[in-house]
């Protein structure tokens, strides 16, 4: 069984998200879990303008995700920053081009999850994570959220993330905040309910 977080990430808040899932999908027995990003859009001046050469840096190991990789996993987590209560343009762009992999429902059937992240705690984390479903629910794929059985979204003494629908985390303003241990384990919690629904639905058919 293979699971696949694919992510974007410019200051590294969703690389540690992806990371953290990444975590979650191996704990299930018999997983084989892969982390890759997807190409960068921005050339190298934009990004050192915008602060964000460092954590482009140390993501440098990370794999360039290709659209070709997507069939071969069985689960697929998709790390998206927020960009105006949408997708940023990065995972727009890369989602836009598995029109291919839409044809021939190389997807169908598989597990699709989203985690999403905002400067702001109301800055459009869930509304990223319901418009990446729009797209899977495109590619035929079986939806994992984040059940209320993760009690991490249950609480109200502390600023966090997470909802029923993904993992999620909060920035800041100027990108200074990392992902909280509670976010953290939303995104493990959810990695591993992708791979324990991708466990079940091994050997689905659909015709």
């Amino acid at each position: 069984m293979k699971i696949l977080v694919v992510y974007y990430s410019m200051y590294g808040h969703m690389y540690q998200m992806a990371k953290a899932a990444a975590e979650g999908g191996k704990s299930v027995r018999g997983a084989e879990v892969e982390i890759k990003r997807v190409p960068e859009t921005l050339p190298a001046e934009a990004l050192g303008k915008m602060g964000a050469l460092e954590a482009q840096k140390a993501q440098a190991g990370v794999p360039v995700c290709a659209v070709e990789d997507l069939p071969a996993a069985d689960a697929i987590i998709f790390g998206v920053p927020t960009r105006f209560g949408n997708m940023c343009g990065q995972m727009r762009q890369f989602l836009d081009a598995t029109g291919g992999l839409w044809a021939k429902g190389a997807l169908a059937g598989k597990v699709g999850a989203a985690m999403s992240s905002s400067a702001t705690q109301h800055g459009g984390q869930e509304s990223t994570i319901l418009s990446t479903h729009v797209t899977l629910l495109h590619h035929g794929m079986v939806i994992a959220g984040l059940p209320y059985t993760f009690q991490g979204q249950m609480g109200v003494t502390e600023l966090t993330g997470c909802s029923p629908y993904g993992a999620s985390t909060i920035a800041g303003g100027q990108g200074e905040r990392m992902p909280s241990a509670n976010e953290l384990a939303g995104a493990r919690y959810q990695g591993r309910y992708a791979a324990l629904l991708a466990e079940r639905l091994a050997g689905l058919k659909l015709s």
